[in-house]
């Protein structure tokens, strides 16, 4: 069995970068046979892209990264570990590339897109069987956003649903 906790360490790490350089504290990591073997980090969300780039996000870019590599790898076989639940540009572009298997930490409630129904969507999205597992070291993950929302120099978000939460947790 795989150890979650210690993949979500290693997307903690990508995040606490992401925060260390301004950017919204969101990290993945691919995980194949107990081997990382992408990851990406939030980006954009400051600087003169922001806020206008919604397409760098961590999931999206370590998954870029991964078909980078051109790899054998069955996509099925992947595990992703986010440090925030996937929006649902994210989680349609993993479960569209064959990403069956998404762990994350912290719930957005906001714009997370896992827990749509994709037995009531159409067909292409009906018949995927995907696996979500939520809350591994939901604590770490929400300490890192709460860092981000209370810092009054990113303008990422703030004032939003998501940063109110947060701050109130």
């Amino acid at each position: 069995m795989i150890n979650h906790e210690k993949y979500m360490r290693v997307a903690l790490e990508q995040a606490k970068e992401a925060l260390s350089q301004g950017e919204f504290p969101v990290g993945t990591v691919f995980v194949h046979e107990e081997r990382v073997i992408a990851s990406g980090q939030r980006a954009h969300t400051r600087g003169r892209l922001a806020p206008v780039n919604e397409i760098d996000h961590a999931e999206v870019l370590a998954l870029r990264n991964f078909l980078a590599e051109e790899s054998e790898i069955p996509m099925e076989d992947i595990v992703v570990y986010a440090t925030m639940e996937p929006c649902l540009m994210c989680f349609s572009t993993m479960i569209l590339n064959g990403i069956r298997n998404i762990v994350y930490a912290y719930e957005d409630v906001m714009g997370g897109g896992t827990s749509l129904s994709l037995q009531q969507l159409k067909p292409l999205y009906a018949g995927m069987n995907v696996h979500i597992t939520p809350h591994v070291l939901r604590e770490q993950s929400l300490e890192l956003f709460q860092r981000f929302f209370s810092n009054p120099e990113n303008e990422y978000w703030k004032d939003s649903l998501l940063a109110n939460y947060t701050i109130s947790q």
